[in-house]
């Protein structure tokens, strides 16, 4: 590794121009944190770098010093022959991305558990998408990664799509063999892009999967801010090879991003890569050491199960940092067993009807871990877990997945809200969707726009609600009522 990999050329122009002394006559108001309210002083530092296109700054709509050398860096480090940095999070590259490569009434192969912004994507573009249902892995019911025969079986059935969009690894780190899925889709002429939101880490340790660049995709979109160690927001957008209109990607991007791009975030991500290559693998090995020391103190408890790292039915890879665990007796059910968690100090990333997501990193310690298996051991004798028997693992179905393994093509646009009402969703069945409902997290549709409504949709959305789970994209966050087409 030479010099400049080392650098953190975005950072150190920041660092530079606060230490000049010069006088502040442009954005933004605070003059570098000059006017805080009382107890607001934690952000004095921070402002101090949140600065704007000033000389020697460079600009992130036409990047010339700092933040070109910053993502050329990233683009070496992450093995991409262009990178993009994003400030509005993985979103905004998911955007761009779909509206890069669709035109209004184009096609877009779509691996149908995928976060909303892929759907609000294909709505600004007004494109069709067909949708992969995918696997469901037998002692969970949660859902997985799609199977290469019902890929090869969609682009035989449907040549004229565009590309494939896929997500990899999922909320709960479940992943499937990408280098297959970028040659089938490569055969028939097409590319693979890959929503790599939770899996920036991949490729830097070896007990870490391929990462979606190394297996061939074409265009990666990864939020640096969730598995690595950027601010919030901060995320990458990686492009190689020739099947990707690059300057597209950029000119869309330029649409969507701010014009007045956060340095602090922007220079998180430069120093987030400069970590993961100076001090990366041995940061990795400690956040995996603190994830094995709590999953064999688990082990002996086994009234908690935990996911298998795999592979398993639904999933050939499975990201070692994800945890995802249940209550083995049925006493507590997911969003009460990370209720349980949250009295006891354990902050969790999500919940489903079953189980609770924990999430590690490169930044989990030791003591992270036996502060996780005390609260578990608190909540082992509060409720007798020892004591009760232990069942079977039922077989929930997922959400978001259909009897059809492979859709009708689905049109979206921005008419899907004109020509609604709203009825309780009791009486939906059989209708039309109008809205999008998406439980949050993991932000994946359990319903879109245009989808007939189930009868078995309307108990899951149902039995979300009551457990207490929330909701994004409808008109009603209570799920009382939903919208449907008149």
């Amino acid at each position: 590794m030479d010099n400049l990999e080392c650098n953190m050329p975005l950072l150190h122009a920041l660092l530079d121009g606060t230490q000049r002394g010069h006088i502040s006559f442009h954005v933004p108001g605070h003059k570098g944190g000059r006017a805080l309210p009382p107890g607001a002083e934690l952000f004095q530092e921070l402002l101090a770098i949140d600065m704007t296109e000033i000389t020697g700054l460079d600009d992130l709509h036409h990047p010339e010093g700092a933040i070109r050398e910053a993502q050329q860096l990233a683009a070496a480090c992450f093995g991409a022959d262009e990178t993009c940095f994003l400030v509005n999070g993985s979103t905004v590259g998911n955007l761009a991305a779909i509206l890069s490569v669709c035109s209004a009434g184009d096609m877009l192969i779509v691996q149908r558990n995928v976060h909303k912004s892929v759907v609000n994507g294909l709505m600004l573009a007004g494109a069709r998408a067909v949708f992969i249902a995918p696997r469901t892995d037998e002692s969970t019911g949660l859902a997985g990664g799609i199977g290469v025969a019902e890929l090869e079986q969609a682009l035989q059935r449907y040549p004229e799509a565009k590309g494939v969009w896929i997500t990899n690894p999922n909320y709960y780190g479940m992943g499937g063999d990408l280098r297959i899925l970028a040659e089938t889709a490569h055969r028939c002429g097409m590319p693979l892009l890959v929503d790599e939101a939770h899996g920036a880490h991949y490729g830097f340790h070896s007990a870490l999967p391929e990462s979606a660049l190394a297996a061939g995709a074409d265009l990666v979109v990864q939020s640096t801010h969730k598995m690595l160690t950027a601010m919030t927001m901060g995320a990458m957008l990686h492009m190689q090879g020739s099947r990707i209109d690059r300057q597209r990607v950029k000119q869309c991007l330029a649409m969507l991003q701010s014009s007045s791009p956060s340095y602090p975030i922007m220079a998180s991500l430069d120093a987030s890569r400069h970590l993961l290559q100076t001090e990366g693998r041995e940061r990795l090995d400690m956040g995996m050491q603190a994830v094995r020391h709590a999953e064999n103190a688990l082990r002996e408890w086994p009234w908690f199960r935990l996911v298998a790292n795999g592979p398993a039915t639904a999933y050939e890879t499975k990201d070692p940092f994800k945890m995802t665990i249940s209550d083995a007796t049925e006493t507590l059910n997911g969003f009460m067993l990370r209720d349980a968690l949250e009295r006891q100090g354990i902050m969790t990333e999500m919940a489903d009807p079953r189980h609770v997501l924990l999430v590690f990193s490169l930044a989990s310690e030791r003591t992270d871990a036996d502060r996780l298996v005390s609260a578990l051991g608190s909540i082992t004798d509060q409720y007798g877990l020892r004591d009760r028997v232990m069942k079977g693992p039922e077989r929930i179905k997922a959400a978001g997945i259909r009897e059809q393994t492979i859709s009708e093509p689905v049109s979206f646009g921005m008419d899907s809200f004109r020509s609604a009402s709203e009825v309780l969703l009791s009486d939906a069945v059989g209708r039309l969707a109008a809205e999008m409902v998406v439980p949050y997290p993991p932000g994946i549709p359990a319903l879109y726009a245009g989808e007939r409504i189930e009868e078995e949709t309307v108990r899951y959305l149902q039995s979300l609600a009551d457990m207490g789970a929330r909701f994004q994209g409808g008109f009603d966050n209570s799920l009382r009522t939903i919208r449907v087409f008149a």
